[in-house]
């Protein structure tokens, strides 16, 4: 019986530490692009908050951002407390906030179906460049002291680097509304569901 009552929180963690591993793997797949690489990491905050739940998907991007900021390069750039002070933070900021929305929005429904994934991620997706381009902007003009306008802002933090994020976007949904079905089980456990 105890064993029960362990298994999901057990289960939880070992998820969210490979979820954040994840991640890390995706921020080294990158294409430049000024002030905001594209890369891979926004897939696995898709999946993080549509197939592990609001609260493991978003633990496991703050486990991401802990582990980055106490020094471990796990971000696109390195890592380190000194890593708030890059324009850039505010998307891995805006990656926690995604991954729960994403699980809340999932959560709300037995079957979801692709358009339900396709909402909840482009969700997350306004989220994390809601965060990113306002601590752009902000690092910009105040942390860094370079003038940087609204429309700079909305270029080079939005513009030319969402197109490639869309494209995840619908390639997510599409995997996960395949995967949901099989780990619908597990993410009963996850959210302690299943009683001893």
């Amino acid at each position: 019986m105890m064993k029960q009552k362990t298994a999901a929180p057990t289960i939880g963690l070992i998820l969210a530490a490979m979820f954040a591993s994840l991640t890390a793997i995706g921020a080294f797949i990158k294409v430049p692009v000024p002030f905001v690489p594209f890369t891979l990491q926004i897939l696995f905050v898709y999946f993080a908050g549509s197939l592990l739940g609001s609260r493991v998907g978003a633990l496991s991007q703050l486990v991401y951002l802990i582990v980055g900021l106490v020094g471990v390069p796990v971000f696109t750039e390195g890592g380190g407390i000194g890593y708030v002070l890059k324009p850039t933070f505010g998307y891995l900021i805006g990656f926690v906030l995604a991954s729960y929305a994403i699980g809340r929005l999932i959560e709300r429904t037995e079957n979801p179906t692709w358009s339900d994934f396709v909402i909840a991620h482009f969700t997350g997706l306004l989220l994390v460049y809601g965060a990113g381009t306002v601590y752009l902007y902000v690092a910009m003009n105040v942390l860094i002291g370079k003038a940087f306008t609204v429309w700079q802002t909305f270029l080079y933090g939005f513009l030319l680097a969402v197109p490639g994020d869309i494209v995840l976007c619908l390639i997510a949904s599409v995997i996960a509304v395949k995967v949901h079905k099989q780990i619908y089980p597990l993410k009963h456990r996850l959210r302690g569901e299943i009683k001893a």
